[in-house]
């Protein structure tokens, strides 16, 4: 049985064999960027989608709704490298990486969404929702399982269990979750949200193990002074801060995936769920901007 169910790409260009061919590892090739967009409809929209259904939507959600509808415009952005082979994934599977403490020990671990690309915000929300819970309540088996494994390998071992791991994994695309490895824990898109350790601006390092070529940083959500129709005004605006593995995405696939995001968060009442069309919460309480994270 396969680890992941991929599809080989075979109209490569001459410059995308050379980025290839040019950089051994997922960290050599790491490319960076910012997005500033833009929020205050989209803190509006949180709100009245809050108010709504009681559901708590967080920063967090749009951006991994409008990161699928970004790799579903992109395809080309949603996929990984085999034997130096590009292999699109046939599946959009975003993570969002979450804190989870035991006894004043600190660890980060994933809460992924399949099809992220064909869900609802809705859907999503109540799904990362729920994917949170499981996590920190070290309720998911695979997941939990997979870091036992990982504390029996001595220290020593490490740098070449994590290079045989993604190489018996994605290379060779075998399904290892009998041996206790959750598959696909990553994804397509790794996000974390560095706007809830009060940052505006950080870059995440790529996972060469992950095989994830794309990690989304969404910052904290900020007052600045901005132009509207020829007048300063006060706005808030936030950064989105990418790292990208230029091996296969360049800045055509970068800009298409920005130019959505862009749209999306900036234009939320007409791209993300109609409100008017969503279940009515009977009681329905927000939880305050300032927590959503």
């Amino acid at each position: 049985m396969a680890h992941l169910e991929l599809i080989p790409k075979t109209d490569i260009s001459s410059f995308r064999k050379l980025a290839i061919g040019s950089w051994q590892t997922a960290y050599d090739p790491t490319v960076y960027g910012t997005l500033t967009v833009r929020m205050d409809k989209a803190l509006a929209y949180i709100e009245a989608f809050r108010q709504r259904t009681g559901i708590r939507l967080t920063v967090t959600h749009l951006v991994t709704k409008a990161m699928g509808e970004a790799l579903r415009r992109c395809p080309e952005a949603n996929a990984l490298l085999r034997f130096n082979k590009i292999y699109l994934r046939k599946k959009v599977t975003i993570s969002a990486l979450v804190v989870q403490t035991d006894g004043g020990k600190v660890d980060l671990t994933s809460a992924k969404i399949d099809d992220a690309d064909a869900k609802s915000l809705r859907d999503i929300a109540l799904e990362m929702e729920e994917a949170v819970r499981r996590v920190r309540e070290r309720r998911d088996v695979a997941m939990e399982k997979g870091k036992g494994t990982i504390q029996k390998i001595p220290y020593m071992l490490l740098n070449l269990f994590t290079k045989l791991i993604g190489f018996l994994m994605y290379t060779l695309n075998l399904d290892l979750s009998g041996l206790g490895m959750p598959k696909d824990a990553f994804g397509s898109v790794i996000i974390t949200n560095v706007g809830s350790l009060g940052l505006d601006t950080a870059y995440v390092p790529l996972v060469p193990y992950t095989r994830v070529p794309i990690f989304v940083a969404p910052g904290a959500v900020k007052e600045v002074p901005v132009v509207e129709d020829g007048k300063i005004v006060v706005g808030k605006v936030m950064n989105v801060n990418a790292s990208f593995d230029h091996r296969f995405i360049d800045g055509f696939h970068a800009g298409v995936l920005a130019t959505t995001l862009r749209e999306m968060l900036e234009n939320p009442f007409e791209k993300f769920d109609a409100l008017d069309t969503l279940p009515a919460a009977p009681e329905a309480q927000s939880a305050p901007l300032a927590a959503a994270g």
